[in-house]
């Protein structure tokens, strides 16, 4: 049975019909996508996240929590929340134990923006830390605490002697969230920070063990999966990445060879610990709706589709894929066996019963943009409508 559920294509295969994800029995395909929302006043998560997580939560749903920092070093956003001290570990579980209440798994995306910081967010006014002394360009800002707009300040490079204590960031915030009551974590490699900015040789530009070769980009995330596995168990570990994604100026020269790079290394590390992890996200071309020929990637739907299914094809485990995917689009990705399983953000934000409205094909809430990022508590955060009043119980 196991087997039919979790085969690769064939009619069974919706985005409605149960998934066995490692130790999680899902129900549907249908996953809370990480998303920023600025609400955890002076990063301590606050009551109305258990609101509006638990709005979205369903019986042997998939949740995945918003970029949650690692450290005083990792923020980049106003109002995120951390999970490295014992007073985000005692607000984060009240926020689990209204998921769990719903019947949901949660899981935690650990977070670290990396030169995608500014000196505002960092203690005593430092430099971001990054792969790299090379700043942004020009294009990309920051959103300051009072609202403001501001480019990014030079990053610094870390030393090569710095880097084992942001591994053990990642570890002590993996136990933290644990600790917490979440099911597990996701270590976001992704969209242009930290890990991503090892990852990708349109920025990574050291010449020491972390730089030039895949083997010496991938070992900071290498490290840390390894770190975090062995504290927690791979089973509660997941990675997300978007080699063909350049948000953040993050461009690699060879997206797909860097993917296929870091799956080889993930399954020959899953080999290692003699477990799989919980899964692999990954970010289609089309998140950042910009042309991806810069990439090496032609700018249609089959070929940016042809990146992932190679990706889906090579990683030996759970595949879950995000980035602009309707309804129709999720079901026929599922259906034709190109994912396991589909996140979904903008409409999960505007639509917190989006699984019943998708179950039965109902039209969806429009979102607000310009409310994505705002510290109200309600307003653009809890009070989109449902379908019809949710139960209580």
């Amino acid at each position: 049975m196991a087997e039919k559920v979790n085969s690769r294509q064939g009619e069974d295969n919706t985005m409605f019909s149960p998934y066995k994800m490692g130790n999680f029995n899902l129900s549907h395909r249908v996953v809370l996508a990480p998303m920023t929302r600025c609400r955890a006043l002076e990063g301590i998560p606050q009551p109305t996240m258990g609101e509006y997580y638990s709005q979205r939560a369903t019986q042997s749903g998939f949740l995945i929590s918003e970029g949650t920092t690692i450290s005083p070093t990792a923020a980049g956003y106003p109002r995120v929340p951390g999970i490295y001290s014992e007073e985000h570990v005692g607000a984060w579980k009240n926020i689990v134990d209204a998921v769990h209440a719903k019947g949901s798994i949660f899981f935690c995306q650990l977070w670290h923006v990396g030169r995608a910081s500014h000196s505002v967010y960092q203690p005593g006014g430092a430099a971001p830390i990054s792969s790299t002394n090379k700043s942004l360009s020009a294009r990309c800002k920051v959103l300051l605490p009072d609202g403001s707009i501001d480019s990014h300040p030079d990053p610094r490079g870390l030393n090569t002697y710095e880097i084992p204590e942001i591994v053990e960031h990642y570890r002590q915030s993996a136990i933290n969230a644990i600790r917490a009551g979440f099911d597990g974590i996701e270590i976001h490699s992704a969209h242009g920070y930290l890990i991503d900015q090892f990852l990708k040789d349109g920025i990574n530009d050291r010449t020491d063990e972390y730089g030039g070769s895949y083997e010496n980009r991938c070992r900071f995330l290498l490290q840390v999966v390894k770190a975090v596995a062995s504290a927690i168990g791979p089973e509660r570990v997941a990675v997300r990445i978007s080699p063909a994604i350049d948000f953040l100026d993050a461009i690699d020269s060879d997206p797909l060879g860097l993917g296929l790079e870091v799956v080889k290394r993930l399954n020959n590390l899953q080999k290692e610990l003699g477990s799989k992890l919980c899964y692999l996200h990954v970010t289609h071309p089309r998140f950042w709706l910009k042309p991806t020929s810069q990439l090496g990637i032609p700018n249609t739907e089959e070929e940016q589709g042809k990146l992932l299914r190679t990706l889906r094809k090579a990683y030996d485990g759970t595949f879950m894929s995000a980035g602009g995917f309707t309804r129709d689009a999720g079901m026929k990705a599922i259906a034709e066996g190109d994912t396991d399983l589909v996140s979904y953000g903008r409409h999960f934000i505007s639509n917190p019963d989006l699984v019943l409205r998708f179950k039965i094909n109902a039209p969806l809430n429009d979102y607000n943009r310009k409310l994505f990022y705002t510290a109200d508590h309600v307003i653009g955060y809890t009070d989109y409508p449902f379908l019809s009043k949710p139960s209580e119980t």
